[in-house]
C-alpha cells in the first residue's frame, strides 16, 4: 500500500483492493468507504423488472468485484467516517469507481453528504439500470429496517 499526502489534509491510498460489499474496500487491511454513494447491504432483497426477488446487496458486490478485477486502485479522500474508514474516491486507472457504481445502478448516490453523484444517478434511473430497472428500498432505510413488500414502490427520496 502507498500512503502519502496528497495535498494537504488529503491522503491517497494505491493497492489491490478486497472488495468488501458494494461500497466498501480494503487496501492493504485499510478499510476505505466509497464517499459520495451507498450501495445496497450485503443480505438485502431487491425486486428485478419482472417482479422476482434477488440479492440486490450481493449482485452490487460482485459488480465492483468484476470491474476492478485483480487491477490495482487508487483512492483518494481527506476525512474518516464515524467508524474510522477512510472516506474516497476511488479509481481504476482514470475511470471514477464511485460514478460508475451509481451511473450503472449498483449503488444510489448519498445525497445526504454529497451532491457530487446526483447526476449519475439520475441517469441510472432514466435509464432504468441496475437497481432502478425493479424495485428497492434505499439503503439508508433498509439499514433502519424498511423491507420491501409486495406493494412497495422503488424508493423515495
Amino acid at each position: 500500500m502507498l500512503l502519502w499526502p496528497a495535498t494537504a489534509g488529503a491522503e491517497t491510498l494505491t493497492g489491490k483492493p478486497y472488495v468488501t460489499d458494494g461500497d466498501t474496500v480494503k487496501i492493504s487491511g485499510e478499510r476505505i468507504r466509497l464517499e459520495g454513494i451507498d450501495a445496497p447491504e450485503t443480505n438485502q432483497r431487491c425486486k428485478d423488472a419482472s417482479g422476482k426477488g434477488y440479492d440486490c446487496g450481493l449482485v452490487s458486490t460482485a459488480a465492483l468485484r468484476t470491474k476492478i478485477g485483480d487491477n490495482s486502485i487508487t483512492c483518494e479522500g481527506a476525512t474518516r467516517d464515524r467508524y474510522g474508514r477512510f472516506l474516497g474516491t476511488c479509481y481504476l486507472n482514470e475511470l471514477d469507481l464511485n460514478s460508475w457504481l451509481v451511473r450503472n445502478g449498483y449503488a444510489l448516490a448519498y445525497t445526504r453528504y454529497s451532491r457530487r453523484y446526483a447526476s449519475a444517478e439520475r441517469e441510472a434511473r432514466e435509464n432504468g439500470r441496475g437497481l432502478w430497472a425493479g424495485k428497492f428500498i434505499a439503503p439508508w432505510n433498509w439499514r433502519r429496517g424498511e423491507r420491501l413488500t409486495t406493494t412497495s414502490q422503488p424508493s423515495s427520496r
